[in-house]
C-alpha cells in the first residue's frame, strides 16, 4: 500500500509540475499601436522590456497597407504628425497648403493637430490621385522604365511627393525627365522604393474630399 501511494503521488506531482508551464500569462499590455511622446507610431509588442527585442519598433507589415502609410511617413516626416519642414509643407505625410485646399481642408493649424484629420487627408489624396491617374495605372502597371518596375503603389506615391503632374512627364517620357522635389528627391525614387505595395482596395474618386 505505501508503495502505491508513493507511486500515485509522484505521478500527480509530475502532472502538476507539467500542468503549471501551460498556464496563461495575464499581461497588462495591449498589444497593438500606439504613439509615443515623439509622435512615432510604436507597436506594443509581448514584452514590456525592450531588452528582449534587437532595437525593433514595428511590426512586420510587409508590402501591406498599413506598411506602405508607414513608410511614406517615415520618408516623409519619421512619422511625426506635427513636423513642419523648410519649405512649409505639413503633418506626417507633408501636405502642401494648396494640395490641402484641393482635397477640402483649409485650415492648416486645425490639420497639423488632428492626427485623425492628417490620417484621413492621406486616403483622400490617394483616392483623388488614383482617379487622375487612372489611364497612367493601367497602361504603365508592370512595366519596366529606367530600371524600374512600374506598380500603382509607386505611382501614387510618386504622385503624393510630385503631383500627378510629374509623374506623367515621367511615364509619358519613359524616364527622360528625371523629376525631382525641391529637395532633390525624384520620381523614379519614389516609383522604385515604394512599388509593390497594396493599394488595390483605395477607391479612384474624381475631386475627393475630406469628409
Amino acid at each position: 500500500m505505501i508503495k502505491k501511494g508513493i507511486f500515485y503521488t509522484s505521478i500527480l506531482l509530475t502532472v502538476a509540475f507539467i500542468s503549471s508551464g501551460f498556464k496563461p500569462y495575464n499581461s497588462p499590455i495591449n498589444f497593438g499601436f500606439r504613439v509615443d511622446e515623439n509622435e512615432k507610431l510604436l507597436y506594443v509588442f509581448p514584452s514590456q522590456n525592450s531588452i528582449n527585442y534587437f532595437s525593433l519598433d514595428a511590426p512586420f507589415k510587409g508590402r501591406h497597407f498599413i506598411g506602405y502609410k508607414d513608410a511614406i511617413a517615415h520618408k516623409e516626416s519619421q512619422g511625426k504628425y506635427k513636423k513642419i519642414n523648410t519649405l512649409g509643407y505639413l503633418g506626417k505625410y507633408q501636405f502642401g497648403v494648396e494640395t490641402l485646399k484641393s482635397i477640402g481642408i483649409h485650415d492648416s493649424s486645425t490639420f497639423l493637430n488632428n492626427p485623425k484629420l492628417q490620417e484621413k487627408a492621406f486616403i483622400t489624396l490617394l483616392s483623388k490621385n488614383k482617379y487622375e491617374l487612372r489611364k497612367y495605372i493601367k497602361d504603365f502597371e508592370g512595366k519596366v522604365i529606367d530600371g524600374v518596375k512600374i506598380t500603382e503603389s509607386g505611382i501614387l506615391a510618386a504622385a503624393h511627393l510630385g503631383g500627378t503632374g510629374s509623374v506623367k512627364r515621367f511615364l509619358n517620357s519613359r524616364g527622360a525627365k528625371k523629376c525631382k522635389d525641391e529637395y532633390g528627391t525624384s520620381v523614379r525614387t519614389y516609383l522604385r522604393d515604394f512599388g509593390g505595395f497594396e493599394t488595390h482596395a483605395i477607391k479612384a474618386i474624381k475631386n475627393a474630399k475630406v469628409k
